[in-house]
């Protein structure tokens, strides 16, 4: 690693950005430049190569129409960008980063010596790509220049400052293309599935806290009970994270529309609380998206987990269901709700043998709230 690269690298690291690389057919020694120096682990959530067909289409769940291509690299790069997501802490700054390149290789080619990079970030996606020089340098030259040009487009999106010296040739110019996001944007594409979640960091930094707490819900609206709850529920497990999650997609509902979306999230704003969008609603699918996270959730909620009725009639699905939440780590803290006009505990319910560990109690002493966001809604009017 050259003087400039190990500055830059120095950077990169020197800011709050975490991101996911997927890197194939060049730029290999970006990834070893970063992770050579202090500070990894403050960039540096995961890499991968997925260099075989085969395991780019396993990344992407879907055959690409060309293998190297710009936006194979941007497929990539939003793959990154919503693992990133996943991997990172609340509310900390995500970056995804997507590299497809046809280097020099042992056979010559008859098509341009090429690569494609794309960067995914909440706001911004870049994207470019260089035609190298045919027969201008070797396959490890070819692999060192695409590695720099990768390194600085990820002090880009990571908005490192200066000016970077290149070894592309005055004729190698980059063919560079940038789209910007806003909030309702962004959002558009969460409903739409193309990203996972957004995270609303009201709360703040916890980063000692690696294991969420969530309570999720429709919150509308956001009232004293849900508040007590969470609190209860973090004080019971004596750690965690602390955040709402509210899905903007609803099993039986149509689909949260953009403004809904912000008005809901200005409520937690407003007291300070951290709230997660996601595009979910069922709970399996939240605990693939939040492994190892803790789950608050009413008795009349825990109800519906367990009725077979709603696994297409089928208690082994139930079952199997729930146990692969309970194989990600996930736990269920069940606080007392009225049901069916009596106030019930996770007690009351018959818990299957094999799922009772992931389910915990909260205690009827330590909160109960017997008023309900519909009820609420109902007293003002607008139900």
């Amino acid at each position: 690693m050259d003087a400039s690269a190990r500055a830059l690298v120095e950077a990169i690291h020197a800011t709050p950005t975490q991101a996911v690389l997927y890197l194939t057919g060049g730029a290999s020694q970006a990834i070893g430049w970063l992770l050579a120096l202090p500070g990894a682990s403050n960039t540096v959530l995961e890499a991968a190569v997925p260099y075989s067909r085969m395991s780019l289409i396993h990344l992407l769940g879907k055959v690409p129409a060309q293998f190297s291509s710009r936006q194979t690299a941007e497929d990539m790069a939003l793959m990154a960008y919503n693992r990133a997501l996943k991997l990172s802490h609340p509310g900390v700054p995500v970056l995804g980063v997507g590299f497809s390149g046809s280097l020099a290789s042992s056979q010559p080619k008859r098509g341009d010596h090429r690569f494609h990079v794309s960067t995914r970030t909440s706001s911004q996606l870049w994207a470019s790509t260089v035609t190298l020089s045919k027969g201008l340098r070797t396959r490890e030259q070819e692999d060192r220049v695409s590695s720099q040009f990768l390194l600085k487009a990820i002090a880009y999106a990571c908005k490192v400052p200066g000016t970077y010296v290149s070894e592309l040739t005055d004729t190698e110019i980059p063919d560079d293309f940038e789209i910007q996001f806003d909030e309702d944007q962004e959002l558009e594409q969460l409903i739409n599935g193309q990203i996972c979640f957004k995270v609303y960091p009201f709360l703040g930094d916890m980063s000692n806290e690696t294991r969420k707490v969530i309570l999720s819900g429709s919150f509308n609206p956001l009232h004293d009970g849900h508040l007590k709850l969470l609190e209860v529920a973090v004080s019971i497990l004596g750690e965690g994270y602390p955040c709402f999650e509210l899905s903007a997609v609803n099993a039986d509902k149509p689909p949260l529309s953009v403004s809904q979306i912000k008005q809901r999230v200005q409520q937690f704003e407003k007291v300070g609380k951290t709230v997660i969008i996601s595009n979910q609603p069922y709970f399996y699918k939240k605990a693939e998206l939040f492994p190892g996270s803790a789950f608050v959730i009413g008795a009349d909620t825990a109800v519906r987990l367990i009725n077979p009725k709603y696994y297409g009639g089928s208690y082994e699905r139930m079952i199997e269901i729930l146990s692969a939440c309970k194989n990600t780590g996930c736990s269920f803290l069940v606080g007392g709700r009225n049901v069916e006009g009596s106030f019930k505990v996770l007690g009351d319910f018959d818990i299957p043998e094999e799922l009772k560990s992931m389910f915990i109690s909260i205690p009827g002493e330590k909160f109960r709230v017997d008023i309900s966001s519909t009820e609420i809604r109902r007293t003002q009017g607008l139900v």
